[in-house]
């Protein structure tokens, strides 16, 4: 593992998901070491990325989520510094921390997506309900984990739901719902990994659900038949590199009640922790956690 030099596993951060941040990285390090990696701990929030250079870095394992981490913001200093990182380079990293263009540019490449609307203080509201019906679901646009997600199901509950979301970021996305189940799956390098079907006991997939309840059901494989399953991976494969994806990330997709898909994001910078998919997706496949690590450091370059 000396060819990977001195790595630092950039965590914490400063955005709302600093606390999932926290519980991947650090589980990327106890991997990285337990390989023989040289790898230590790195908080943006508590040092500036100039000590990455002055300390000897020479590659970066990123496990930051939201907003610095996973926008280009921090890729744009890694690749000044030309110090190698894992995941998506600046462009890409842009793109997928928000959904709209993302569904922008998926749209533009006849990719299926959920109909959507963007709101503001101006919108009309119950123009928009009558559009989408209910229930729909409304995100801030550029915020990971579910945050200041909500699930509208009655009428007159359209505003609201966009006045929380709006507490996170000014680009604010209604979106039809989409019955038929929730699905993700995991890329690394060209290939994708076996789809899981996402089961909460949550009225949907909340923050509570991915990183602490343990009533949430993860089926990998997600039960498609072989045919099925192969275009599903095939998809996000296409929707991955339509986005310009490198090295790893994670595709979340939809499946309505006739079975057909839509697509929702990419995590550029997927979660690592004991209740994470992309471990989960890989273990099914054979592959340890340990060694998935490893595997997403290898990938590590500049620009």
């Amino acid at each position: 593992m000396k060819q990977f030099g001195k790595v630092a596993v950039l965590m914490g951060g400063t955005s709302s998901e600093r606390e999932v941040s926290l519980m991947s990285g650090n589980g990327v390090l106890a991997a990285l070491r337990s390989r023989g990696v040289d790898a230590h701990a790195f908080d943006p929030a508590e040092k500036p990325l100039e000590a990455l250079k002055a300390e000897g870095f020479e590659r970066a394992f990123i496990a930051l989520h939201g907003p610095f981490g996973e926008d280009g913001t921090l890729q744009g200093v890694l690749d000044s510094m030309k110090l190698p990182y894992t995941g998506p380079g600046v462009m890409a990293s842009a793109i997928c921390m928000d959904k709209w263009r993302t569904k922008l540019l998926w749209k533009g490449a006849e990719l299926p997506v959920p109909e959507f609307v963007l709101l503001d203080a101006n919108s009309d509201f119950d123009a928009v309900e009558a559009q989408l019906g209910l229930p729909i679901f409304v995100k801030p646009a550029t915020e990971g984990s579910s945050i200041g997600v909500t699930k509208v199901k009655a009428h007159g509950g359209l505003r609201a739901a966009w006045a929380e979301a709006a507490r996170y970021d000014k680009l604010v996305i209604a979106e039809r719902f989409i019955g038929g189940g929730e699905y993700t799956c995991g890329i690394i390098g060209d290939r994708a990994l076996p789809t899981i079907k996402i089961e909460p006991a949550t009225e949907f997939y909340d923050y509570q659900a991915k990183y602490f309840r343990d009533d949430t059901v993860y089926r990998c494989p997600a039960g498609f038949d072989a045919q099925t399953e192969a275009r599903l991976r095939e998809l996000c494969l296409a929707a991955f590199r339509v986005v310009g994806g490198r090295g790893w990330g994670r595709v979340d997709f939809l499946m309505d009640e006739a079975g057909e898909p839509y697509l929702l994001e990419v995590n550029t910078s997927p979660g690592m922790t004991s209740h994470s998919l992309v471990p989960m997706a890989a273990r099914a496949e054979g592959m340890s956690y340990e060694d998935l690590c490893v595997a997403i450091l290898e990938m590590a370059h500049v620009g």
